[in-house]
């Protein structure tokens, strides 16, 4: 079992506020466990019927849809070459390639890149430096962050439902499920932009 001072500021208001701050610092910042903090509180909104899963679901969107607004307005007002990370040969490969993929097709793009870390930071910054339209870089992005926040929130709370043993084993589960699920889709990121750039599939 969670010991019970944790459990019970899990399942209340500060739950919900710790959760909203990492996934709005997600946005910027790939090491934080956006994903992991929403999957973990839908498995808890299953397991221990608090915080709701509507609440779960409603906060992480509002915070990703803010984070990548934020990283929107960065990459308009400062473009893509400002900061030295923004140089880096890594940073500019992802940054060239969020480019190319937005010019098209930016909504397949941006619901996309929701769900890859890394991927999200340069679709964002670039759509605010490639002059997207406002109105609908965060219309589409509104609609990605619902969708985002509904499946992480779904997945550890069905793994709460189908696993018995309490919230400590669906908390458990659901974080190493949400690890493994965003290791497969980097991989598979990874292999497209290389299958991509070569022009033959990546072996």
């Amino acid at each position: 079992m969670l010991p019970d001072p944790l459990l019970i500021a899990l399942t209340g208001p500060w739950g919900l506020i710790a959760m909203g701050l990492l996934v709005l610092c997600d946005a910027f910042l790939v090491v934080v466990p956006g994903e992991i903090a929403v999957t973990a509180l839908g498995a808890l909104a299953v397991s221990e019927g608090a915080p709701p899963l509507w609440a779960v679901i409603s906060v992480a969107a509002i915070a990703a849809w803010s984070g990548d607004a934020t990283c929107f307005l960065i990459g308009r007002r400062v473009g893509l070459q400002r900061w030295r990370w923004m140089r880096t040969a890594k940073v500019q490969a992802a940054l060239t390639a969020a480019r190319r993929r937005l010019d098209r097709n930016a909504a397949t793009v941006l619901f996309t890149a929701r769900f890859v870390p890394f991927a999200r930071l340069a679709v964002n910054l670039t759509a605010g430096a490639s002059r997207l339209h406002p109105v609908r870089f965060l219309s589409l992005a509104a609609c990605a962050a619902a969708g985002w926040a509904a499946y992480q929130a779904a997945v550890g709370a069905a793994i709460a439902a189908i696993l018995p043993g309490g919230p400590l084993v669906a908390v458990v589960v659901s974080v190493v499920v949400a690890i493994a699920i965003g290791v497969i889709i980097d991989r598979v990121v990874t292999r497209t932009q290389r299958r991509d750039t070569t022009g033959r599939p990546f072996r």
